[in-house]
């Protein structure tokens, strides 16, 4: 069974001089849905795991080297993650293999990540515009005591339980850490939903006890999401975060309520 430990992050590799898909590595995502109570079987939430590549290169039929960015979204039920070293090296070692046309690095690579993540990989051409932020409730500049870093803390939820409706609510202060390497991981979060209204003020002071976590952005939102659905009950909910950039990759989870329309994907000022 693979996990982290095993993996090439901390690790010092050489730069990979050949295409090479046995570079990308599959980490199972049931050990840590197991941690969040959720036993085997079909899932709580729809979603999808959406990779935003800039650092893509290959060499056409003559040598030429060809560049482009390019946009990966593996699906939430995919039995395996993938990780982003692993995935970084994996788009590095096409550097040097030649391709007669653009279609067909996509569908190499469409096939690589879909036999690494166990399902159906959509690769395409380019990235999403920047975001539109307005129409979103910023709970930033909250003035608020904070004095619990980690771990997350669900308890720290609050809901008022007189009012319902609907809220978009986005921090930038979301952090975290690499599991593996202690590194800090940074990102913007988005919460939509329906139901009881959720005090921006206790979630701000949720979101921060992330700040000393160490847990895989996909782990994450997961948990993000499986405590406010426990806590606060809503109707519908969509949860989505937008990590900043790292070795010419960001990744951007979301999970949701089935039924609930994707968010349309775009890309934040940091990324």
């Amino acid at each position: 069974m693979h996990t982290p430990e095993d993996s090439s992050l901390g690790r010092s590799v050489h730069y990979p001089a050949h295409y090479d898909p046995a570079l990308l590595f599959p980490i199972a995502r049931a050990a840590a849905r197991g941690e969040l109570g959720m036993p085997p079987g079909p899932l709580p939430f729809q979603g999808l795991d959406r990779w935003q590549a800039y650092e893509l290169g290959w060499l056409d039929t003559r040598g030429k080297p060809c560049v482009a960015t390019a946009t990966l979204a593996v699906p939430c039920d995919s039995p395996q993650l993938v990780e982003s070293k692993s995935l970084k090296l994996y788009l590095n070692s096409l550097n040097g293999e030649r391709f007669a046309h653009a279609h067909a690095v996509r569908e190499r690579i469409a096939a690589d990540l879909s036999q690494c993540a166990g399902a159906a990989v959509r690769v395409d051409f380019g990235l999403p515009p920047p975001s539109d932020d307005r129409g979103w409730q910023c709970i930033d500049g909250i003035e608020v005591d904070i004095d619990t870093h980690g771990p997350p803390d669900a308890g720290l939820l609050r809901v008022d339980a007189g009012q319902g409706g609907s809220q978009r609510l986005l921090t930038h202060l979301l952090k975290s850490n690499c599991p593996v390497t202690g590194q800090p991981d940074w990102a913007s979060l988005r919460i939509q939903c329906e139901g009881p209204l959720l005090d921006p003020a206790a979630l701000l002071r949720y979101v921060a006890s992330y700040r000393d976590h160490a847990g895989f952005h996909e782990h994450c939102v997961e948990r993000i999401f499986t405590d406010l659905m426990a806590r606060c009950s809503p109707r519908s909910l969509c949860v989505e975060a937008r990590y900043t950039r790292r070795g010419g990759l960001d990744i951007n989870p979301w999970r949701a309520t089935p039924g609930h329309p994707p968010p349309a994907a775009g890309r934040d000022s940091r990324q």
